[in-house]
């Protein structure tokens, strides 16, 4: 296993990080509680020794969940991160509440690595109105919590805003090779490395979809590379190349794959990579790029939609839907991850939205399209 060096502490943290928001289900939809305990425990048997949870996850099973997993032992073993429900908060006394339900999901005396969950404009002010941060270092003072970050959903301005307000011992970012320019991105990354900020990623894979469902057409790509790896292999080593990154988050939801990942990260070889590697990876990414159905840039003229629609996100779902072989984990984002009066189903029509849209995208279209794709 690969390490990184956690210069705050002193303690190296393995460069692959346990996301515990995929859990394996049974057929119900719940967490399968077993076989997730048995992949944890197998994990740090392996060297893992981070693992990622949050209030939400598998609804707040995954909590639950990874708290059994710790038992007899295996807590001394390994860094527990959960997050606050910033979007949950409502006053200052909301804090400490999720926090004390959290330790006692969890059933820990301590949160190693403690964050503020999605931060983006309104959970930004949220922090600041609510004295965020100044409760979560009375609970450092406390020894409840080990280090404060935060975990970030929104542009680049913001990102550089966030990290510049406070002396954060680590934060967590989406990135992967196709989003380099996305939210903080890469610049983001570098931003906080250059503060010495150690920084956590999420999303290496883009939610599996740069490995579940490979086009046909970028396969052909991967298979004229220098070197022929799975492309697995290739999203995790654009991102273990970057000094920055501490630990890499991957929300595994089978044994095999965490197997397969446990034999990534074994690789003394993984972090290294070549001008002619990085130039071949842009290329898979461009093309990638290319296979996007409609150039939306998310630039939000066309918010807020009289009907309630999240027109700019759920355009990225579809255009998603489409670059990578209609991968069923979207609809499943899309279904979960957005509440039902956002979704394209509530168009009415109105056509307000293709009045401001600089890129004169056919957005009615598009939500009858997404429609009869996700089904709302």
């Amino acid at each position: 296993m690969l390490y990184r060096n956690f210069k705050s502490t002193g303690k190296d943290v393995s460069l692959l990080g346990l996301g515990a928001m995929r859990f394996p289900t049974k057929e119900d939809g719940k967490a399968d509680e077993a076989e997730s305990i048995r992949m944890i425990r197998h994990a740090i048997d392996s060297g893992v020794n981070y693992v990622d949870t949050a209030y939400t996850y598998h609804g707040g099973e995954s909590e639950v969940i990874v708290g059994k997993a710790l038992k007899n032992g295996y807590r001394e073993r390994a860094l527990v991160a959960d997050k606050l429900p910033i979007w949950l908060v409502k006053k200052e006394e909301d804090v400490r509440r999720f926090f004390n339900e959290q330790i006692k999901r969890l059933d820990v005396d301590c949160i190693d690595m403690y964050l503020i969950h999605c931060i983006e404009s309104d959970g930004w002010k949220i922090t600041k109105e609510c004295r965020v941060i100044p409760i979560l270092e009375e609970l450092k003072a406390e020894g409840k919590i080990g280090h404060i970050g935060f975990s970030f959903h929104d542009d680049l301005s913001l990102f550089k805003e966030v990290i510049d307000a406070y002396d954060w011992e680590f934060c967590q970012i989406q990135l992967n090779y196709v989003d380099e320019n996305f939210q903080a991105g890469l610049e983001g990354l570098k931003y906080a490395g250059a503060k010495g900020i150690p920084v956590v990623i999420m999303e290496p894979l883009k939610g599996g979809r740069l490995t579940d469902a490979i086009p046909p057409a970028v396969q052909a790509v991967w298979d004229e590379a220098p070197v022929k790896r799975p492309p697995v292999e290739w999203a995790f080593k654009w991102v273990a190349s970057k000094p920055e990154v501490l630990t890499i988050l991957s929300g595994m939801s089978s044994m095999e794959q965490l197997e397969q990942n446990l034999e990534l990260f074994s690789k003394e070889d993984l972090a290294e990579i070549t001008d002619a590697e990085l130039a071949h990876i842009k290329k898979v990414a461009d093309l990638y790029h290319e296979l996007i159905k409609y150039p939306c840039t998310e630039c939000g003229y066309c918010q807020p939609c009289p009907s309630g629609v999240l027109i700019p996100r759920i355009i990225r779902y579809y255009n998603d839907w489409c670059a990578y072989e209609h991968n069923p984990k979207l609809k499943e984002e899309y279904l979960i991850w957005q509440d039902e009066s956002e979704h394209a189903s509530n168009c009415v029509k109105c056509g307000a939205c293709e009045d401001h849209c600089p890129q004169h995208l056919p957005v009615m279209t598009i939500m009858d399209e997404i429609v009869e794709a996700f089904g709302r």
